[in-house]
């Protein structure tokens, strides 16, 4: 049976890890996600999980002990943030290369230079290529049912390719919310044993994993690979249908909101979504029709689905949380753009927000729709536009 609890994202994914139990975890600490491994350290120092939380020194380390400890048949898992996951950017390539499923709940922030400990999407966009399943979040509740989820998305035997649930730094990690905590034993049963197909230390049916893969073989072994990605799709669809059935609440690979009939619509990702929500149920309240639609899969991209639930609109605006340093529009909205080529004539406008903390506020959504409107009407409008930046 389930319980309400008043605790932060943090906190919500610690507790998840608790439930899961995995047997081994190894973490660095960095602001924002500290207290995710602080907090389970004192459930195992209580005697609450039987996991064995190795400390490393340094992210690079922790990852690494990850894939050992995974190879090795283990259920595996870690946490970090910005230039944590900077540090192990090349061993998630090694990870999802040998189909790992480690579940790492990732708690984006900021990237130096300048230093900044505050949310926006630069570490998570900057490892999108990488071959891990991308999870984004909108609140503590999502990141606390995702990272659940994610252990049997990254199971699955048609993906076993690891997941990184995403929950924006400070903006849910630090900020305490209502959510339902499940009943340990109703987690436990909804995760299953973890019974891994190959492990180092079966001797009796010995493997190999991070062979060397030389022209004749590796374009293979990345097109295989890209299989598992791919699967993690209608993985993710039926996983959190089961979850839905269960504790009573699912999230699809996109939500729709408010969209099925809007002529304008705006395309976003995690905590922002609560905003613009708010300015479309004002905008609607003023005659204006105006949805959202929420991308909850970014890896792999569900193009389908955006296609879908794109296909009315006459202006489209898609909020990035990152920049993407040379490229015409950041990522986010690139995809959009892809996804819409063929399908669709209509504006589809850039709109960069909140980098390193700053606020973006129902007003600036409503700005934008605005914007939407008069793209909408043939009015001239910038592709690439910046929410809340001083002049």
């Amino acid at each position: 049976m389930s319980k309400r609890v008043a605790l932060s994202g943090n906190e919500a994914a610690a507790h998840a890890i608790r439930q899961i139990n995995p047997d081994v975890i190894a973490a660095f600490p960095i602001t924002p996600s500290t207290p995710i491994p602080m907090n389970v350290s004192q459930f195992i120092a209580d005697g609450k999980m039987t996991t064995e939380f190795v400390t490393v020194e340094s992210e690079h380390s922790a990852i690494s002990a990850c894939v050992g400890a995974s190879a090795s048949g283990g259920r595996v898992m870690t946490a970090t943030s910005a230039n944590g996951l900077a540090l192990m950017f090349e061993i998630l390539y090694i990870a999802s290369g040998m189909r790992l499923p480690i579940v790492a709940p990732v708690v984006a922030r900021a990237l130096s230079g300048p230093l900044n400990i505050h949310g926006d999407f630069s570490d998570v966009y900057g490892v999108r290529e990488s071959g891990w399943v991308e999870l984004f979040c909108q609140d503590s509740q999502e990141f606390y049912d995702t990272i659940i989820q994610g252990v049997r998305i990254a199971e699955t035997e048609s993906v076993l390719t690891p997941v990184m649930p995403i929950a924006d730094g400070f903006d849910i990690s630090h900020t305490v919310e209502n959510w339902y905590m499940e009943d340990d034993e109703a987690v436990k049963e909804f995760i299953g044993e973890y019974h891994p197909k190959f492990s180092l230390l079966d001797t009796k049916h010995p493997v190999t994993f991070g062979a060397w893969a030389p022209p004749d073989w590796y374009y293979e072994n990345r097109r295989n690979q890209l299989e598992g990605l791919l699967s993690a799709y209608e993985a993710t669809k039926k996983i959190d249908q089961e979850f839905g059935e269960k504790f009573g609440r699912s999230y699809g690979v996109i939500e729709k909101y408010r969209s099925d009939d809007a002529e304008l619509i705006v395309v976003g990702m995690g905590a922002v979504s609560g905003t613009i929500k708010d300015a479309v149920d004002q905008m609607r309240e003023n005659g204006v029709s105006a949805g959202f639609v929420r991308v909850k899969l970014f890896r792999p991209f569900p193009y389908k689905d955006v296609i879908d639930a794109l296909k009315g609109a006459k202006a489209i605006g898609v909020f990035d949380r990152c920049i993407s340093a040379g490229a015409q529009t950041a990522a986010l909205c690139t995809d959009v753009r892809s996804a819409m080529y063929g399908n669709s004539t209509v504006p589809i406008i850039n709109y960069t927000y909140g980098l390193g903390g700053r606020d973006t506020t129902v007003e600036h959504v409503k700005e934008v729709i605005e914007q939407l409107k008069d793209a909408a009407e043939g009015k001239t409008v910038s592709p690439v536009n910046y929410i809340n930046l001083r002049a």
